[in-house]
């Protein structure tokens, strides 16, 4: 997961109406496929084995639930801002913070993963990269040179983005298209349900590869018809997301038996079906992915502490401009800062985890801001009418309380630290500027 743009709350008149449902569109897939398919797919065949593919699929129907949610809150609020418009017009401005502040912590840790990942698959070509201080010199290297490159200005790390985007749905469409032709289906019949525990601590973790699509609700006031064309995007765009991790696990799993011993499993299943060729050009997809997610991830979510800090929840400190580049560079610096920690301190697994807990914090406050916002747009309003009435975000709410329940008191620490931290700034500044 990743996440490729953030905005802050805006007043949408200020803005131009300019998106339309393909641009959502993209928006959620960039935001989706990032770094998560390129490492989950060996730690779920560890855990769970042959039904590992299945569990991608009840990933979808859980995700699912809460994308019909954020279709419905979009179709009736369509101002900029997404869950943090959701949840302070519904609960209040702290409580629109404290979402502010969770995504932006979620895309942090993220930001910390995918470099781990990233330097891990880059040690397909740098051997010496696969553990030690030149990994650590490596994760550290990779964040301060894309926060330098943001703080020099954001037309180039647009044009990081842009050019790193080019390589990261293609390999995955030729994989699983191309790998049908070697896909058991005796695999797929013959899997067995894991053992309950074990089910749900895998299926905290493989959330990771779907969250991200709530990047497409966030610029909603720059949308031509977003009460209309949000939905259509993220439903769409999660289905057929889910369809291809579906296929990827399948033929990864088909191809390499040994796939949970696989530290670059895309790049071990590609190298069984088409040589060191395929390894090389699936390792650069990788590669390129994760750096396109990670750039835009440094692109993105500075500007949401930048206008936290703007809109006096966050310290004055925050809000600087750089004189000369005129970027937000006091939020890139810090952004940079804390992925480098959080990176060189922990595992992949760990921090994706930790990622998703938080981002799962974020959808069930969406959840939950529902009635408030159907209840303040009115009945003559309309908005996307789900199968069910309340049926599905009551779900989708009680499925992320799941999920939330198997987390570790290890990864629930460091959430509450992350989060407590927002907190302490927020009072910090709320009483400097009384």
């Amino acid at each position: 997961m990743h996440d490729t743009q953030s905005h802050a709350p805006a007043a949408s008149e200020q803005l131009r109406r300019v998106v339309g449902a393909p641009g959502y569109a993209l928006l959620a897939l960039n935001g989706v496929i990032g770094a998560g398919i390129f490492g989950l797919p060996a730690v779920a065949a560890q855990r769970v084995g042959d039904f590992s593919p299945w569990l991608f699929l009840l990933c979808a129907l859980i995700i699912m639930t809460v994308v019909l949610g954020f279709a419905r809150a979009a179709s009736l609020v369509s101002a900029t801002g997404g869950p943090i418009v959701y949840v302070a017009r519904a609960h209040g401005a702290f409580a629109g913070f404290q979402v502010g502040w969770l995504l932006y912590i979620s895309r942090l840790v993220a930001m910390a993963a995918n470099t781990v990942l990233l330097v891990t698959y880059a040690a397909w070509f740098l051997p010496a990269l696969e553990s030690g201080l030149p990994r650590q010199l490596a994760i550290a290297l990779v964040i301060a040179a894309l926060t330098g490159l943001n703080i020099v200005g954001v037309r180039a790390g647009m044009g990081v983005v842009y050019l790193l985007s080019v390589f990261k749905v293609l390999p995955l469409l030729f994989f699983a298209g191309l790998g049908l032709a070697h896909a058991e289906p005796g695999l797929l019949g013959g899997a067995t349900l894991p053992p309950l525990p074990t089910l749900g601590e895998t299926l905290l973790l493989l959330i990771y590869a779907f969250v991200g699509f709530e990047n497409a609700v966030i610029p909603a006031g720059e949308g031509r018809r977003p009460a209309r064309d949000i939905p259509v995007a993220i439903i769409a765009t999660v289905v057929l997301i889910s369809l291809l991790y579906f296929l990827i696990q399948w033929v990864a799993l088909s191809l390499l038996p040994e796939l949970s011993a696989s530290s670059q499993p895309l790049v071990d299943a590609a190298s069984v079906m088409w040589g060191t060729t395929g390894a090389t050009v699936m390792a650069v997809a990788a590669v390129a992915s994760i750096a396109g997610n990670c750039s835009a991830s440094v692109l993105g979510a500075p500007r949401l502490s930048y206008a936290l800090s703007l809109e006096k929840g966050l310290p004055a400190w925050f809000g600087r401009v750089h004189p000369r580049f005129h970027t937000p560079a006091n939020s890139i610096a810090f952004y940079g800062a804390g992925a480098i920690l959080l990176a060189v301190t922990g595992s992949f697994v760990t921090l994706a985890v930790v990622s998703t807990l938080v981002r799962l914090v974020t959808y069930a406050a969406v959840l939950l801001s529902l009635p408030r916002l159907r209840a303040e747009a009115g009945e003559e309003a309309g908005g996307l009418p789900l199968p069910g009435g309340w049926f599905i975000p009551a779900l989708g709410l009680l499925l992320c309380l799941a999920l939330l329940s198997q987390a570790s008191a290890t990864a629930w620490g460091m959430a509450l630290a992350l989060a407590a931290i927002g907190t302490a700034l927020y009072l910090f500044t709320s009483r400097r500027r009384a």
